[in-house]
């Protein structure tokens, strides 16, 4: 995901959402493109929305909610994870062409809130939510 793309999402983000979210724009490798925490948002929203973009990046599930429930009844694969990753909504790759080219992170709402708003803005910003 690219600078551009990235001020596009987080600008329809912060415009969009109902109140004060943190969200983190990743790379294909889970690394910082932008982060903004809206004012009043929580502390822990800025973690928490890095982590689900983080993970939405790196993992091989297009969301932290998809991955969630592909690994919900196997504690094996849980337990092997990237200690970084998790497993709450609100984290979602973005896909240009079939290809994952990064990934956002929302945090401040409820879960499908948070959701909602990362794969919204995901298509503001010219991308798609899935491959």
């Amino acid at each position: 995901m690219n600078l551009e793309q990235a001020f596009t999402f987080a600008q329809w983000v912060v415009n969009e959402a109902p109140a004060p979210v943190s969200l983190f724009v990743a790379d294909d490798h889970g690394e910082l493109v932008l982060a903004a925490t809206m004012d009043d948002a929580p502390p822990d929203t800025r973690l928490n929305a890095q982590r689900k973009a983080y993970t939405a990046a790196r993992s091989d599930a297009a969301s932290t909610s998809e991955l969630a429930a592909k690994l919900r009844d196997d504690p094996v694969e849980l337990a092997s994870f990237d200690p970084m990753f998790t497993f709450f909504k609100g984290g979602v790759a973005a896909f240009r062409d079939g290809r994952r080219v990064g990934a956002v992170g929302v945090s401040g709402l409820a879960g499908d809130d948070d959701e909602a708003l990362a794969r919204r803005g995901i298509e503001v910003a010219g991308l798609r939510a899935e491959p």
